[in-house]
C-alpha cells in the first residue's frame, strides 16, 4: 500500500513537473510605464499563460543598464535602443535583436521658440539637453553629421547632461532638451507651458532616426533550441500583448497603472503617452524592417571622425525568432 501511495505521489510530481510554465525575465529600458504596455497586457491577458510561459517583468531606472543586467544573467531577453546595443556589441557584448515591436521612434529635441531657433543650423552657440547612458549616441551622431561640433564654443553646441526630467528647459539651464514624443514633451505641457512657445525637431522627420525598444538577447542563448523556442513563444505573445494595447489604450494604461508598485505614475498621463506609443508600434508585427535596421546603420556610421559604431555590424540581428512566431 506505502508503496502504492509513493508510486502515486511521484507520478502526480513528474506531472507537475511536466506542466511547469518556462521562465523567462525581461529587464525594461525604463520605469513601468506605458512605454511597456505590450508586455504588461501579454501578462495580464493571459497571453503568456497560452504560450506557457511564466514571465517576470523587471523595471529599469536610472541605476540600472540593462546590457548589463543581460550580460550578469540577470535577464534572458531586454528592452534597448539599437544604438546603444549595436555599440556595446562593437565593443564585445553580443547583443543579438530578435524583435522590433517599435517601427518609429518617438525621439525629438524640444526648444523654446524665443530662442530664435529655427533649424538644426541655429544650435550653434547654444545649450543642449541630452540623455547619456546610451541614449546619447543618436544626437552625437545627428550633430557629427551635421558638421556641429559638441565641445562648446560659439561654432558648436554645449552638451548638459540632462537627467530624465525637463527641468533644464523649464529653468533655462538649456536652450534645447531631449525629450519623448510620448513622455517628457507632455511634461513640459503640464508645466504651464503652451505648445506655440516651443519649436521640436523630430529625429524621424531630420532623417536620423534610428530604432528604439527592440528586443535583445545574448548571441550565445540563441544556439540552445530551447531557449529559441522560449523566444519564439515570447514574442508571438508580446506582439499579441502590443496589438491589443494599440487598439485599448485607455485599458492598457490601467494595466500598466497596476503593475506601478511605486504609484508614481498618474491615470492622465500613462493614458496620453499609451495613445502616443501606439503611434510607434503601429505598422509593426515585431519583425525587424532590414531597411530600418540599415538607416539605423547608417546613420551611426556618419558620425565623421567620431562615429557611434567604426564598422558595418555581422549578426547583430536575426530573424529566426519573429519568422516562426509570426508564422
Amino acid at each position: 500500500m506505502k508503496t502504492r501511495i509513493i508510486a502515486a505521489l511521484a507520478a502526480t510530481l513528474g506531472a507537475g513537473a511536466a506542466q511547469a510554465a518556462d521562465e523567462v525575465t525581461l529587464q525594461l529600458k525604463w520605469v513601468t510605464q506605458s512605454q511597456f504596455a505590450g508586455y504588461y497586457v501579454a501578462e495580464e491577458k493571459g497571453f503568456y499563460d497560452e504560450e506557457d510561459l511564466d514571465v517576470t517583468i523587471l523595471p529599469g531606472g536610472p541605476d540600472i543598464a540593462p546590457p548589463q543586467v543581460l550580460a550578469g544573467g540577470g535577464a534572458d531577453v531586454m528592452v534597448d535602443w539599437m544604438p546603444s546595443a549595436l555599440s556595446a556589441r562593437e565593443k564585445g557584448l553580443p547583443l543579438v535583436n530578435i524583435a522590433q515591436p517599435f517601427k518609429t521612434s518617438g525621439l525629438m529635441l524640444t526648444c523654446w521658440k524665443d530662442t530664435g531657433i529655427t533649424g538644426p543650423e541655429d544650435f550653434k552657440g547654444r545649450t543642449i539637453g541630452v540623455w547619456f547612458f546610451g541614449n546619447e549616441y543618436p544626437f552625437l551622431s545627428w550633430m557629427s553629421q551635421a558638421g556641429i561640433p559638441t565641445e562648446g564654443g560659439e561654432e558648436g553646441i554645449t552638451v548638459l547632461k540632462q537627467g530624465f526630467n525637463v527641468d533644464p528647459l523649464l529653468q533655462r539651464q538649456a536652450d534645447c532638451i531631449s525629450t519623448m514624443t510620448y513622455n517628457e514633451f507632455g511634461q513640459v505641457l503640464d508645466a504651464g507651458v503652451s505648445e506655440d512657445e516651443l519649436v521640436t525637431f523630430k529625429y524621424e522627420d531630420q532623417g536620423v532616426a534610428t530604432l528604439e525598444d527592440g528586443l535583445y538577447v545574448l548571441e550565445e542563448n540563441l544556439g540552445d533550441p530551447a531557449f529559441v523556442d522560449k523566444m519564439v513563444r515570447f514574442v508571438r505573445a508580446s506582439m499579441k500583448g502590443w496589438k491589443y494595447a494599440e487598439e485599448n489604450p485607455e485599458e492598457a494604461a490601467g494595466i500598466v497603472l497596476d503593475n506601478d508598485a511605486t504609484g508614481a505614475q498618474t491615470e492622465a498621463h500613462q493614458v496620453r503617452m499609451m495613445g502616443e506609443i501606439a503611434k510607434l508600434t503601429l505598422g509593426s508585427d515585431g519583425s525587424l524592417d532590414e531597411a530600418d535596421y540599415q538607416r539605423t546603420v547608417d546613420t551611426l556610421l556618419a558620425g565623421g571622425s567620431d562615429p557611434v559604431i567604426t564598422k558595418e555590424p555581422e549578426g547583430a540581428f536575426t530573424t529566426e525568432i519573429t519568422d516562426q512566431a509570426l508564422n
